[in-house]
């Protein structure tokens, strides 16, 4: 078929002759998913729709010969933000909708489609195909933006409308002016109220680069919406230059620390919350129209040299710094965890964790990483990588556990490190070259389930730093929580429970699962998210019924262990397995990979796993709650194993109210045996709990941990 009469072409064409919807019955590609904030024009395109949040998405179809980039109806962006339209996924029956802008015939929305696998041939990422009308993923087609957004953050830079080179510019010859000069000029003569343009020059070195802020809202117009500061300094102070809009698109990439720039037609503005202090300066595009030149290294004479790195700190001395302090970092990256958002405000802030070692203490250096300016470098990182993490803050928890995590200035470098001549660094090195730094090379993480700092292991300290009694949700309030999590949303929360089912699973022979239930347990309701696991015994693996409990309490029947029912719980290892591959672009959504195997609509751990695929863990425990008051219940998965990455804990007696307790086994003596263990769950039967669970979203599953239980 040629690509003047492929699929998509007819399609279009019947579309834009009829004037009405035409469904699409023929598999499609998806190629790409592409996000924007609404503007106050959007709502005359979308006029018949109701919006429930500020995005709008753009949506690439290819059907192999061509491809059609048209805009998603807001009633399906559910679709995108439970991660089911994505890159590489199928649909069929597609409808689309024709539109009047710009031009008839172009412009298309997509009003319905039914998502499935994707084509079993293998079309590539159809870069190469032409595309059928003028809107060729770009910019967005139903707001007047320049630039899509990441699919996940707000943060990071993304799409073509980014410049990889400076523009070009015509060189000018003005008065040369200081940093000192041009601060107290303005603060010896200018009204604060006002902001003042110089036509002057100057010369100065970029030192640090903050990460992007996007500040885009839906009943606000703005093609570009973006600010970025940048510190600089020559050899009279240093200053603080920031990027409006579309100066962000054509400098934000451009500019690295260590260039050395000349500034021209710049603003001089009080600087943001500086009390009158201190002086900002602005660059724009228009209104007045800087002017931008990276001048060569033998304009270095005027400016100080590039003080890279200054504050590196070993992790024998990160463990007294103060809460607050500003620190760099350096070692080898022994686990990097998946993507995960948490919500500040309206923002969903995406993250990961990090542990590195250097060899100078046992401590290890845990990083809660947001964006930095530098997404190309957060997706190289790889376990068993030299890092070095600049311009991070120490945050000090209970207990005396601390981590860090970004200033505004964060910067990530995993390439480069070698060539630092700093103590730390040449420390690394060292400690590298050695044998002791084997085992952490052998065995490094990457991906599954990871929280820090711990809960205590009692209620008071728990309740104590809550600040208060923690809110406790019901079994219906929690069932809303799960429904309204975004995809990749972490969110903590507790409630009141009684145990009425313990599990063990052993990696990879789930069907000869290890079961306890209360006999009698409560019955949930039935709801589509929850499908109650039967309560009647069967036999186990061996064919025979397994008594427990000799002497079992007059109001009730033994309890037993068994194996579940086939086709009850069903397979519950590797249910949202994600493991990052090749890492995540925000426009490749491809490097996760997630089995749909769901029990109660709560999968099983997404566990972090060496980097050869092969899970550490040798099975986990799941454990069904009784939410009380009512008879609503949730499944959670406990993971009481302890692993390189678990901060030491103290000894315990190892029964099952000190190991919910604590989260863990004992570290004195092994772990007691699956078969030893899961019976004695009959000493939780009818014991009220405070559970503190962990929750994040993963498409339409939720993962469910059970970090704490506290035995009231």
């Amino acid at each position: 078929m040629s690509a003047s009469d492929s699929v998509l072409r007819r399609t279009v064409r019947r579309a834009t002759s009829l004037r009405n919807q035409v469904v699409c019955r023929e598999l499609l590609h998806v190629l790409g998913v592409y996000r924007y904030t609404r503007d106050p024009s959007s709502q005359t395109h979308f006029h018949n729709s109701i919006f429930r949040g500020q995005d709008l998405y753009d949506v690439a179809l290819s059907d192999g010969e061509c491809r059609l980039n048209l805009a998603l109806d807001p009633g399906l962006n559910w679709l995108v933000e439970e991660n089911v339209l994505r890159r590489g996924a199928g649909g069929r029956n597609a409808i689309l909708v024709p539109l009047d802008l710009p031009v008839p015939g172009e412009s298309f929305v997509l009003t319905g489609v039914q998502v499935c696998a994707p084509p079993e041939v293998e079309r590539g990422d159809g870069k190469d195909l032409p595309w059928i009308t003028s809107f060729t993923a770009a910019a967005p087609i139903m707001a007047d933006r320049k630039v899509y957004l990441p699919l996940w953050n707000n943060v990071d830079f993304f799409g073509r409308a980014w410049r990889k080179s400076p523009p070009a510019r015509e060189s000018v010859s003005l008065p040369r002016v200081t940093v000192r000069a041009a601060r107290q000029g303005y603060l010896d003569g200018k009204d604060w109220a006002l902001s003042a343009v110089r036509n002057e020059q100057m010369t100065v070195r970029v030192m640090q680069k903050s990460q992007l802020m996007y500040y885009g809202q839906a009943n606000k117009r703005g093609p570009c919406p973006y600010r970025a500061m940048l510190e600089v300094c020559d050899h009279t102070g240093s200053v603080t230059v920031v990027l409006w809009d579309s100066a962000c698109l054509d400098w934000y990439c451009v500019l690295k620390p260590g260039d050395i720039i000349s500034l021209s037609n710049f603003q001089i503005k009080p600087l943001y919350q500086s009390r009158g202090q201190d002086i900002e300066i602005g660059v724009n595009t228009k209104y007045p129209q800087t002017l931008i030149s990276i001048l060569p290294n033998t304009a270095a004479k005027r400016v100080p040299p590039h003080a890279f790195l200054q504050s590196f700190f070993s992790s024998k001395d990160l463990k007294d710094l103060p809460h607050d302090s500003v620190c760099d970092v350096v070692g080898l990256l022994i686990f990097a965890g998946r993507p995960e958002r948490v919500r500040e405000g309206l923002l969903l802030m995406e993250y990961r964790w990090l542990v590195l070692v250097d060899g100078r203490s046992s401590e290890l250096i845990r990083i809660q990483l947001f964006s930095t300016s530098q997404p190309d470098a957060h997706r190289q990182l790889v376990p068993a990588l030299p890092v070095a993490c600049c311009g991070l803050k120490v945050v000090r928890a209970e207990a005396g556990r601390w981590y860090l995590t970004n200033t505004p200035y964060a910067s990530l470098h995993c390439s480069g490190v070698g060539e630092m001549d700093e103590a730390p660094v040449r420390a690394l090195r060292e400690w590298l070259g050695r044998k002791e730094s084997e085992a952490f090379r052998s065995s490094p993480l990457m991906g599954g389930f990871f929280a820090y700092p711990p809960p205590p292991d009692a209620v008071e300290a728990y309740t104590r730093g809550l600040q208060g009694a923690p809110a406790l949700l019901q079994g219906n309030e929690i069932q809303k929580e799960m429904k309204s999590l975004s995809y990749r949303e972490r969110k903590t929360l507790c409630m009141q429970a009684m145990v009425t089912q313990v599990t063990y699973c052993p990696r990879g022979e789930e069907q000869h699962s290890l079961l306890w239930e209360d006999s009698f347990p409560p019955k949930p309701a039935p709801t589509p998210e929850h499908t109650p696991v039967p309560s009647s015994v069967t036999t186990g693996a061996s064919g025979k019924r397994k008594s427990l409990f000799h002497s079992p309490p007059k109001r009730r029947p033994p309890a037993t262990l068994r194996s579940p029912a086939s086709g009850s719980a069903g397979l519950l290892f590797g249910a949202s397995l994600e493991l990052l591959q090749n890492g995540d672009s925000g426009e490749d959504e491809g490097p996760y990979v997630t089995c749909p195997a769901v029990l109660q609509s709560v999968p099983a751990p997404t566990l972090a796993a060496p980097c050869d695929g092969s899970f550490y863990h040798e099975g986990y425990y799941t454990m069904m709650l009784n939410a009380l008051p009512g008879s609503q219940c949730v499944s959670a998965v406990f993971l009481p194993q302890r692993t390189q990455l678990s901060p030491p804990g103290p000894g315990h007696d190892n029964t099952w109210a000190s190991i919910l307790a604590h989260g863990a086994f004992s570290t004195q003596g092994p772990p007691p045996a699956p078969g030893d263990l899961v019976p004695t769950a009959q000493e939780l039967q009818d014991k009220k709990m405070i559970c503190v669970l962990e929750l994040c979203g993963l498409g339409k599953d939720v993962e469910v941990i059970l970090s704490r239980a506290f035995v009231l």
